[in-house]
């Protein structure tokens, strides 16, 4: 598709002058806006082992190397809490947050006590979905995601997850046995597998049904260059020509006809209600502050990188330090571009809200990206107060959003880049190579 190709590139072009990270020695990040709602995410870079299509921040679990950390992390909430934050809504991402489960369920606790949380979302894996574990996460999350990406065992074999995790039939059973446990759990699958046919998604796409689950995300596959060589030796190259025809079926299976069992939540997030906490934090919380190594915190016009170093980021901790170790400023231009992408992507873009703050039309602020979609048949309302989308024009925004998050894939590794000798030999070293 014509408009998919040139979006791709226009999209990839304006992610490197967006990603443009300068190095910074800040103590700590801003405080908050007052009357501002914010979310904190947290970040745990630690998994049993590495996934070969995962550009996340992690590195394989050590308890030595993870307890530590956990306990800076606890130490960095405070440091938020002393500069006036508090936040409603708290996620915490991977690597594999569920790795050490009482350090977990502590920093949890903590976050509960100090702040107004209402939500707590959480991932996890597959392996993590048994009583002991969930008995303990049972009201402390609300929101569970587990990284599933695909029921198929061949497919599961050649993300090296089979062993990891079991088999498609057995990875369904342990979300139906985890689905009771949580207000809403999320299963996470990856669309436009090289191997992946339309009789395999469509396959996928059963299971999902039969799971009981109230939320999935089906993400299209995303190549970045620090797992392009990787991805290509386990699962194969990325073909994106097919990818609009995948996320066609897949719109359709789950949202299409009369009664469907789930709608749209984002382009690529699907719901059993209207009312659901939604995958994609960043569509609820454009501005929010993050913890941990390799956090990414976004506040006015401001993006802080962490360091990706574990050592590094105790260091910073211990010493009464934020781990900052870059950020980027970005124009008022970039700044629409960033809420037109957030917005449509949550399906709806706010004209009123823009006006307010912007002081222009989205029309006069971003004439080419509006004409492009508006041209691409992207939009379903057009009106004063609101712009929505077309089933095109969700595809278009899945294509967006691939290529913004590759951009911040190529950001990773430019931090990962930085990593001492000893940190970077743990992910690329011999016999400890990705996986």
């Amino acid at each position: 598709m014509l408009s998919e190709r040139l979006l791709t590139r226009a999209v990839r072009t304006c992610s490197s002058r967006f990603m443009n990270i300068k190095p910074c020695d800040d103590a700590r990040i801003p405080g908050p806006v007052a009357g501002k709602p914010y979310m904190l995410y947290i970040h745990v870079p630690f998994c049993e082992r590495l996934c070969p299509y995962c550009s996340f921040n992690r590195f394989p679990f050590a308890e030595d190397r993870a307890v530590p950390y956990f306990k800076n992390l606890r130490k960095e909430m405070m440091m938020a809490k002393e500069l006036g934050y508090d936040f409603e809504a708290l996620y915490i991402g991977g690597g594999t947050p569920t790795i050490m489960l009482d350090e977990l369920c502590e920093t949890i606790d903590l976050a509960k006590r100090e702040f107004s949380i209402k939500e707590v979302s959480c991932e996890t894996n597959p392996n993590h979905l048994i009583p002991s574990y969930l008995e303990k996460l049972q009201g402390r999350v609300d929101r569970m995601s587990v990284g599933v990406q695909s029921f198929d065992d061949g497919l599961l074999k050649q993300m090296d997850r089979y062993d990891k995790y079991g088999s498609g039939a057995s990875i369904l059973e342990s979300i139906k046995v985890a689905a009771p446990y949580f207000k809403s759990l999320n299963v996470d699958m990856i669309f436009n597998f090289p191997a992946q046919t339309e009789e395999i998604l469509r396959r996928d796409l059963e299971m999902v049904l039969e799971s009981g689950t109230s939320q999935t995300t089906f993400y299209p596959l995303m190549a970045s260059p620090s797992v392009e060589k990787s991805l290509a030796a386990t699962v194969g190259k990325v073909d994106y020509d097919r990818e609009q025809r995948f996320y066609e079926i897949i719109s359709e299976t789950l949202a299409g006809g009369d009664n469907p069992p789930f709608m749209h939540g984002s382009a690529w997030t699907f719901n059993k209600s209207e009312d659901a906490m939604i995958d994609e934090y960043i569509v609820d919380y454009e501005e929010y502050p993050a913890i941990g190594s390799g956090g990414m915190t976004y506040l006015g016009a401001t993006q802080y990188v962490n360091t990706f170093s574990v050592t590094e980021y105790n260091k910073a901790i211990e010493s009464g330090r934020m781990s900052l170790m870059g950020k980027a400023t970005f124009s008022k231009r970039n700044r629409m571009r960033y809420r037109f992408m957030m917005q449509l992507f949550g399906l709806r873009l706010d004209k009123r809200q823009w006006k307010r703050d912007f002081g222009c039309s989205v029309a006069a602020g971003l004439p080419v990206e509006y004409g492009f979609m508006k041209a691409s048949g992207a939009f379903a309302i057009d009106d004063e107060e609101q712009i929505t989308l077309t089933p095109k024009g969700r595809y278009l925004m899945v294509v967006m959003m691939r290529q913004f998050f590759i951009g911040v894939n190529n950001l990773r590794d430019q931090a990962r880049a930085a990593l001492p000798e000893d940190e970077r030999d743990l992910l690329f070293g011999a016999g400890c190579a990705m996986k």
